[in-house]
Parts: C-alpha cells; structure tokens; sequence
C-alpha cells in the first residue's frame, strides 16, 4: 500500500466521455483521488452523489474530484446520467492502476474470496504527493473529513 509522503504513481485512464486523463496533465492541481467498487450499488451511488454536492468546495480548494472504479467507460457514463453527477470517473478494466496503488485486493463475502476493489480515497497535492490517505472507507461522513483535511492541508 502506498504511504503518506510518497509520490503517487503516474496514470493515464479513460474517463466516462473516453477521453484519457494522465497524472501528469493535473500537476499543479490537488487531485481527490477515490477507488470504488462498482457503479450503481447504493455505497458507490451515495459516495458519488456527496462528492458531487461537495465538488464546488472542493473546485474552490483548487481540487478535482476523480473516481476510478473497473467499470467502462460506458457504464461510468450510465451511472452518471442516471444519478446526475458532476465528477469525473476513470475506468480502470485491466485493474493495473489499482494494482499498483494497493487498492485490488483479495476480500471475502459470505465465505467467498475474490479479487475487488478496497475502498480507498488520497489526497495528491500539486507536487503528486500523497498527503492523506483513507483505506476501507466507510461512506456515511467521509466526504466532509475529506474536505477538512484538504483544507487543512492547504493551510500548512
């Protein structure tokens, strides 16, 4: 898993309109950076929906708001018609993005195991250093302290 003060490994994914965002072209930017497991289940719905509400806060902490999930980009682009969202999310199908931040790991669900995604969220400040880092994220509130540490951060 990745560490506080690290830098945080380049990406370049599709987003839902299937146009490539790299790391490397949001330099300068804070990045919110969440792994989620699958569009349309009720945690994954109500995690976009507050990071939305929330994106004008965070557009004014000069932060983008990208979630990245092994949906396609076709599905991505349901999930956000359908729940109306104003966030970018990234598809990750071969998983190596999620591989390489720690996040695709092995879980167990009703005494099954299988590789998925941890719910994970990292602040990236302007320099592409992790600067905060949440894993097994619970959704209820987590978007608010995602807030207060950005702010935080950017007071120091």
């Amino acid at each position: 898993m990745l560490e506080i003060d690290q830098m945080a490994p380049e990406f370049c994914l599709p987003n839902q309109d299937d146009i490539e965002i790299c790391s490397r072209d949001l330099k300068g930017k804070w990045i919110i950076l969440y792994f989620y497991p699958k569009d349309n289940t009720p945690g994954c719905t109500t995690e976009a929906c507050e990071f939305t509400e929330a994106a004008p806060d965070f557009s004014e902490l000069d932060a983008i708001i990208l979630g990245v999930s092994a949906d396609s980009a076709k599905k991505h682009r349901n999930f956000m018609e359908k729940q109306n969202l104003g966030i970018t999310l990234l598809s990750d199908e071969s998983t190596d993005m999620m591989q390489e931040y720690g996040v695709w790991k092995m879980k167990k669900n009703y005494g099954k195991e299988y590789m998925g995604i941890v719910r994970t969220t990292l602040i990236i400040n302007p320099e592409g250093e992790i600067k905060a880092l949440w894993e097994n994220v619970r959704v209820k509130d987590h978007v608010a302290k995602v807030q207060a540490e950005l702010i935080s951060l950017q007071e120091k």
